[in-house]
């Protein structure tokens, strides 16, 4: 059987895993405010950030608990 070619312009079919950086970005932007918008503040990415976030909020919270009110915990 043959094999159907691909539409004119419908681009490689296969993921070549650069990151497509929106029309609107400044070439100028450095390397850690780009890294700030498109890991920690993209919309897709919030919501994994945010469970990220509160997971070491309650780690370090337990950590401050024990060590304020350790004693009363030992007989």
């Amino acid at each position: 059987m043959a094999r159907r070619a691909a539409p004119p312009n419908a681009g490689p079919g296969y993921y070549n895993g650069t990151p497509s950086r929106g029309a609107l970005t400044d070439p100028n932007e450095s390397f850690f405010s780009a890294f700030l918008r498109e890991e920690i503040f993209a919309p897709e990415k919030l919501p994994g950030n945010l469970s990220i976030l509160t997971g070491a909020a309650v780690f370090f919270r337990g950590i401050a608990a024990i060590r304020t009110f350790g004693e009363l915990i030992i007989p």
